[in-house]
């Protein structure tokens, strides 16, 4: 049987974007060892994506966020 895996709310920082939403992380695992993991992209769920001046730029349900602009990396509570 695959291992469950749970969501995580997450912000992520870029140099031009403020992303709030969730990753599918292992049960018993951090967000440090699923950027360890990770490859290129990180799933995001349920995402907000926000300019650094305040405006929010669009929801979606899904995005991918390229790993090499990734500046900051957070649980949300």
């Amino acid at each position: 049987m695959p291992a469950r895996e749970h969501r995580t709310k997450v912000t992520i920082l870029t140099d031009t974007y403020r992303i709030k939403g969730y990753i599918e992380v292992m049960p018993g695992s951090r967000v440090t060892d699923y950027m360890v993991e990770a490859k290129g992209f990180i799933a995001v769920t349920d995402a907000e994506v926000w300019e650094m001046a305040g405006r929010q730029a669009f929801t979606a349900p899904f995005i991918n966020v390229s790993r090499d602009h990734i500046v900051v990396v957070a649980p949300a509570s």
